[in-house]
């Protein structure tokens, strides 16, 4: 499998790495059993955060003292990267001790802010920047990374100087502008996490994301896991020759661009929880995963009830300002409704 290095950090792992969101969603033991699997299997880097309710420990009890059978700890053949969404020093200090504690260990490889809304500089006042460097001088942490969801926020970060890693989302369904922030972290060694590689779940054939992924020098996925047949699916691509691109999966994602084109919730939840209720992310994109996935799943009575209440609708527009892709959202709310309102009604025909 290809090998991959971040930026200038020195971190080289293949070019196949664990997203550790969903791993919250399953029970302790499930988690290490697949982080452990995912080790054995070949992944060497794993990205959590602090705002993943349990994840940081989770990612500690698979990989920390005694998770090798010599007593040792497999946390010393990684790289941990995570994540503070702190917003002053305090804070930032408070989520680096916490996972330190959680991850089991004494240093953190990459330290990324997370969702940042600002390029944090040393200078500007808030004092976060130099928040890392003091962590960084301490031994806690060894790389300064930054997450973010906002393409004029990502581009300043990458051209900084200040950050080793960058992550950003980033699909064989992005357009040009994300490309164009690849081409520039390259340009200014800077190492490209990419996240979101299946789209918020719109991408469904794994031999065509990681082919996609294959082709961008410099660029790691993390791909978020949660159940062991999606972890079988990317670590096959161990066990054989990895997925290349060829001339069908280059029509196929061609395909796949056009049904996609135009604005589309990706699914990332950054606009929850809404004041009425509604399962924003979810159902602004119902339409699309009625189409992409077996139907059946998506109109039971549960569905029903949740998609209906995008009637209730304050019109507020908090999804608006929140949403980090600047969607509108209540109109994309409202569309998808009319819409999943014409597949009950048997007027449009879906997927099976």
């Amino acid at each position: 499998m290809r090998q991959i290095t971040l930026g200038t950090t020195g971190i080289t792992v293949p070019q196949n790495a664990f997203g550790c969101l969903p791993i919250q969603r399953v029970s302790k033991e499930e988690a290490v059993h697949l982080l452990r699997r995912a080790y054995t299997g070949g992944m060497r880097f794993f990205d959590t955060a602090r705002a993943y309710s349990d994840s940081e420990e989770k990612v500690g009890a698979a990989f920390g003292p005694g998770s090798l059978p010599d007593g040792g700890a497999i946390r010393d053949h990684i790289y941990l990267a995570t994540k503070t969404a702190a917003k002053t020093p305090e804070a930032f200090w408070k989520d680096l001790e916490t996972s330190l504690a959680e991850l089991q260990t004494d240093h953190i490889d990459v330290y990324q802010f997370h969702q940042a809304a600002q390029c944090y500089r040393p200078g500007d006042g808030t004092g976060m920047y130099e928040c890392m460097q003091e962590a960084k001088a301490q031994g806690k942490i060894r790389h300064i990374g930054v997450t973010a969801h906002k393409i004029g926020v990502a581009r300043e970060c990458a051209s900084s100087g200040l950050y080793e890693t960058l992550q950003f989302p980033f699909s064989y369904l992005s357009g040009s502008q994300e490309q164009e922030l690849v081409q520039l972290c390259r340009e200014n060694g800077v190492g490209f996490i990419a996240m979101k590689g299946l789209a918020g779940g719109l991408i469904n054939k794994s031999e065509a994301a990681y082919a996609f992924m294959e082709e961008q020098e410099g660029v790691l996925p993390i791909w978020g896991i949660q159940r062991e047949k999606e972890l079988d699916e990317w670590l096959s691509f161990f066990d054989r020759k990895e997925p290349a691109m060829t001339d069908g999966i280059r029509a196929f994602i061609e395909q796949e661009k056009t049904e996609l084109a135009g604005d589309f919730c990706r699914g990332c939840g950054y606009c929850m929880p809404c004041p009425a209720g509604i399962e924003i992310n979810n159902c602004a994109r119902m339409s699309l995963m009625l189409r992409r996935a077996p139907s059946a799943a998506w109109l039971t009575k549960e569905w029903q009830e949740k998609m209906n209440r995008i009637d209730q609708c304050l019109g507020c527009r908090q999804c608006t300002k929140k949403c980090p892709y600047e969607l509108n959202t209540p109109e994309l709310l409202k569309k998808n409704l009319a819409d999943y309102r014409r597949v009950l009604a048997g007027e449009v025909s879906v997927g099976q």
